[in-house]
């Protein structure tokens, strides 16, 4: 298998913000002022006080999917604009809801929108952006109402992967195989969602919807699968988090789930660090992803993330994409799941 040239992704990264950034901003500002503000300060827009703010408003994977799954079956890149906006805004949603329901302090080096407006008003911003996901679709001119379908279907996978990812904090026996299925909701549904919306909006065969959809649907099983690398190894100057960010919040994470159930010393070793009350040191920290490490959680990991990124490429093959728009989808998914740890 060709490996794909993953500096080619922010080109289409950035052509994908180009493309939505208008049609998304417009779409949050019609949110109530209070809950456009948080908004706008969770996409990085603004600051707490509402002024503007210079970023990108991150990295647009969700939206240049959208856009590219259009440009697949020879649709004009807009006909995927109300696709890329609403996919957006659902992951927005998601992310909103989430550090709430973490812990988590921080997202891109500042405070997460919980910490800096309360809880109350980043659920009801997470709230109003997946309804306003839902109109976003219900009034463009293309097949809207099969879009809002596949989103809907992906929110509530979404949803499911959240509850099953909560319901792991209480259980030290979680199979890498139960990590993987919570994967594909919690994050491989909305990419797959992604990855076809544009399609289904311009009216594609149905086939063809399918293949993009799995192309996506593992893409987010290799995307989640870096994710959990990162949440133990990754730096905090990359990733935006405290180091060792998952260990701290005792996640059973793809690596901690193999190390957990791979038997022996570390497994036990490291079951009884998960065990101890309190908050863990520093120290600890360290021990716990050196014993995740030695018991193999990441090399598993590692195979896992390949296995599942080979299965999306594989899904493209046969469908007639045009060669730019394959090469263009090859190169995010090379992007997404070879980021730097």
């Amino acid at each position: 298998m060709t490996v794909a040239d993953s500096s080619l992704a922010p080109v289409v990264l950035d052509r994908a913000r180009e493309a939505t950034q208008p049609a998304l901003r417009a779409a949050v500002a019609r949110l109530e002022p209070p809950l456009a503000r948080v908004s706008s300060y969770h996409m990085g827009w603004a600051d707490t006080e509402g002024r503007p703010m210079p970023g990108n408003g991150g990295k647009a994977l969700r939206p240049a999917l959208a856009l590219l799954s259009a440009e697949a079956v020879g649709a004009p890149t807009g006909e995927g604009v109300p696709g890329a906006v609403a996919v957006e805004l659902v992951h927005n949603f998601s992310l909103l809801h989430d550090d709430l329901m973490d812990g988590d302090e921080e997202r891109r080096h500042r405070p997460t929108a919980w910490k800096a407006f309360g809880p109350g008003l980043a659920v009801l911003a997470g709230d109003g952006l997946l309804v306003l996901a839902e109109q976003v679709l219900m009034e463009s001119s293309g097949q809207g109402d099969r879009a809002a379908k596949l989103l809907t279907d992906a929110t509530a996978a979404l949803i499911d992967g959240q509850s099953q990812d909560l319901s792991f904090e209480t259980r030290m026996d979680v199979t890498v195989e139960e990590c993987l299925a919570m994967a594909g909701n919690k994050t491989g549904a909305l990419l797959a969602c992604a990855s076809a919306i544009g399609a289904a909006l311009a009216g594609a065969d149905q086939v063809v919807v399918d293949r993009l959809y799995a192309f996506g649907h593992n893409l987010g099983i290799a995307f989640q699968a870096v994710d959990d690398l990162l949440g133990i190894w990754g730096r905090p100057e990359v990733t935006g988090k405290p180091a060792w960010n998952d260990l701290r919040q005792r996640k059973k994470s793809v690596p901690v789930a193999a190390a957990l159930t791979s038997g022996g010393s570390n497994a036990t070793a490291l079951a009884e660090l998960y065990a101890t009350p309190g908050d863990l040191t520093e120290d600890q920290l360290a021990l716990a992803a050196r014993l995740v490490e030695e018991a193999g959680g990441r090399i598993r990991t590692e195979v896992e993330a390949q296995r599942h990124l080979e299965l999306a490429l594989a899904s493209l093959d046969g469908l007639g994409i045009p060669e730019v728009t394959r090469t263009d989808l090859a190169a995010l998914a090379a992007f997404t799941t070879t980021r730097e740890l």
